[in-house]
């Protein structure tokens, strides 16, 4: 109803005294009782045209919820979904192979096509897998540079394994080739010669691994969505693509190794890395402090646990991780250890039903490929992982 014109129409029945007429027949006829309601209405009417200039209050509409990650969406980090499929699938003992082309689209750091793969086992529930093999960036390089076929079936991703509480998952496999951590969106000329030869296209991979995971499965009853080394850390950049895909989805994030601990200190270190892989989409504006003065990622993934009421995320370490406090960082094993822990406890302090850790002592790098059958604190880490899922009032941060 146009407002101007029934606050106009209720001011010429208060002046035309039309409300005396229905008011003089008998209560029970119909049309005096319509008036009980209509003198309602009459008297707001002629009260707000009388008492404000500014005509009457417009009743207040609740402010629409805003989407997980729109801030990160409104930043650009879903540009390519919807643009690229595959030019060959190819099904081999159940799984799914899925080839894309070369040009603009996927490629692997060194410009060989970029493949991830399916699995469809029948199930309610999705498995995510971002597999991990280094990092490449501007001062350092050591990274896998293409992606194979098929899934690799070992530790969490063997379904004959009997304590493995992801065996009768569907999955989605994804290979790691771009060297930065499934997120990066850039091509380099590293020899000068005028032509690149260092495609870092982790975005595009994933953004279009997700589109064929939503063709695929397009509605499970929930997500897991893992990782190992940097893939654990390319958990942190799925987490939203995933959502955006399934936007009322639960969502468990299982970070094997990639937990965010970087140079103490130090932020202009993450700074360069999102810088060089141009990644800076993935931190919203809004959160100046995600890259924190003590140059972890710990405030970036309490942020996203902010944003996302339905993830819940689950940490694994060794207490001494030796490829990344030796080799990538540099640090070594005090400063690790010394940052290790109080970044993990910061997480639950944050989010205490919803963000846990377990790291046993040792020195190593990953589990739930390549040592399943560790434990910490007591707890094995398949029957940890399996407490998450089912919710067990029995999943608790553990340590040795």
């Amino acid at each position: 109803v146009n407002t101007r014109e029934r606050d106009k129409e209720l001011i010429n029945m208060c002046r035309n005294k039309k409300l005396v007429e229905i008011f003089s027949a008998p209560f029970d006829r119909p049309l005096a009782r319509m008036g009980v309601l209509l003198v309602a209405v009459a008297i707001a009417g002629c009260s707000d045209s009388n008492s404000s200039s500014n005509g009457p209050v417009e009743p207040e509409v609740p402010e629409p919820e805003v989407a997980p990650f729109q801030e990160l969406f409104d930043q650009g980090i879903d540009r390519y979904f919807g643009e690229y499929t595959p030019m060959l699938s190819e099904e081999s003992d159940g799984i799914v192979t899925h080839t894309f082309g070369s040009g603009d689209g996927p490629l692997c750091l060194d410009g060989s096509e970029y493949r991830m793969a399916t699995l469809d086992a029948g199930s309610e529930d999705l498995l995510v897998f971002l597999q991990g093999g280094g990092g490449c960036w501007s001062e350092f390089c050591a990274a896998s540079e293409t992606a194979g076929p098929g899934i690799p079936q070992i530790g969490i991703l063997d379904p004959e394994r009997e304590d493995n509480p992801v065996a009768d998952y569907n999955v989605a496999y994804f290979p790691y080739c771009d060297g930065g951590l499934h997120a990066s969106d850039r091509d380099t000329d590293t020899d000068g010669d005028g032509e690149d030869d260092r495609f870092q296209r982790g975005l595009r991979n994933l953004s279009a691994g997700l589109d064929v995971a939503l063709a695929e499965f397009p509605s499970p009853r929930r997500i897991v969505v893992m990782g190992a080394s940097g893939g654990g850390l390319g958990t942190t950049f799925a987490l939203p693509l995933v959502r955006k895909h399934y936007p009322d989805v639960r969502i468990d994030v299982i970070n094997d190794s990639g937990v965010g601990v970087a140079r103490p200190d130090q932020p202009a270190f993450l700074e360069l890395l999102l810088d060089d892989w141009n990644i800076g989409a993935f931190l919203p504006e809004s959160c100046p402090e995600c890259i924190a003065d003590d140059g972890h990622f710990s405030d970036y993934h309490i942020w996203q646990m902010n944003e996302d009421p339905d993830a819940r995320r689950g940490m694994l370490s060794y207490s001494y991780d030796t490829v990344f406090a030796d080799f990538f960082l540099m640090i070594g094993q005090q400063a690790w250890e010394e940052a290790l822990y109080p970044e993990m406890q910061q997480l639950e302090d944050a989010h205490p039903e919803r963000s846990k850790y377990w790291i046993p002592i040792g020195a190593g790098h990953t589990f739930v490929q390549a040592a399943p059958d560790t434990t910490a604190g007591g707890v094995a880490l398949m029957q940890w992982i399996s407490d998450m899922l089912d919710d067990s009032d029995d999943w608790v941060s553990v340590q040795d």
